[in-house]
């Protein structure tokens, strides 16, 4: 089983990107399962269900999101419908949609969990706790997690923990791409990073010269999204479809699109 990841689209740059190189990707990866995280996609926060639907009819079979998930009202309603989006697990109960699906497609069953990490990111419940009930709430053997979360040590961290229990577990939220590609001993692929899709030209996304005034006047200017080329960060990951364990993990980075 092969998993084709793209991080963050953020705004029409990074859904532009997407656009132009999916097809490519899907083309010379042969992904069985194609997912993206959309989290930032409208605008640089949110998503909206026009773009959701723009992205799954590009080849995405998943829709992972974050602490964005609800930036965008309308969206609410399409999280509750469609069985292709999650948004992280890990908020309240009786919040609208979901936190993990089962994508299927011919043979393959391939769990999907989205989950927010804690540290600098607000007051999500526990994600250790909620990805240990996920799990023994299905008997899917191969699992795709996306964890997104602020500090490094943390993903590590929920990493080591579900190491040989999940397939991957890549992370999301800072826009950069890490170096740190590996398998775990337990079989579980890992990148704390997979990067996002956007602005190549800019500040995790947003437009330089607004982010600086922000940091050298510490006023609330509102942040846009930059207008430059753009850049597709993603990953590609080999599982054994019988054990759920992962063969390999190959990072992605395509600079300058457009």
């Amino acid at each position: 089983m092969r998993i084709l990841f793209l991080g963050d689209v953020v705004g029409k740059v990074g859904r532009q990107a997407v656009k132009a190189v999916l097809p490519d990707l899907i083309l010379s990866h042969e992904p069985d399962f194609t997912i993206i995280n959309a989290e930032n996609s409208a605008a640089g926060f949110g998503i909206t269900p026009d773009i959701a639907e723009e992205l799954i009819k590009l080849g995405a079979d998943g829709i992972t999101l974050g602490n964005h998930a609800f930036h965008r009202q309308e969206i609410e309603a399409y999280l509750e419908s469609s069985s292709k989006i999650v948004r992280p697990a890990n908020y309240p109960p009786g919040v609208p949609g979901k936190g993990w699906t089962v994508l299927k497609k011919n043979s393959l069953r391939l769990g999907l969990a989205n989950l927010c990490g804690r540290v600098f990111m607000g007051d999500y419940d526990d994600p250790f706790r909620t990805m240990e009930a996920i799990l023994q709430e299905s008997e899917t053997r191969c699992w795709f997690v996306d964890f997104h979360a602020e500090a490094t040590s943390e993903k590590m961290a929920f990493a080591w923990h579900f190491d040989g229990r999940v397939s991957a577990i890549v992370g999301t939220h800072t826009h950069v791409q890490t170096s740190d590609e590996r398998i775990l001993p337990g079989g579980t692929a890992f990148l704390t990073d997979v990067g996002m899709c956007g602005p190549k030209d800019s500040v995790i996304g947003m437009d330089r010269d607004i982010v600086l005034r922000r940091f050298l006047t510490q006023m609330p200017h509102r942040f846009e999204v930059a207008r430059s080329p753009g850049v597709i960060c993603g990953v590609v990951i080999d599982v054994n479809a019988e054990d759920g364990r992962a063969e390999s993990i190959e990072r992605i980075q395509i600079r300058d699109i457009g």
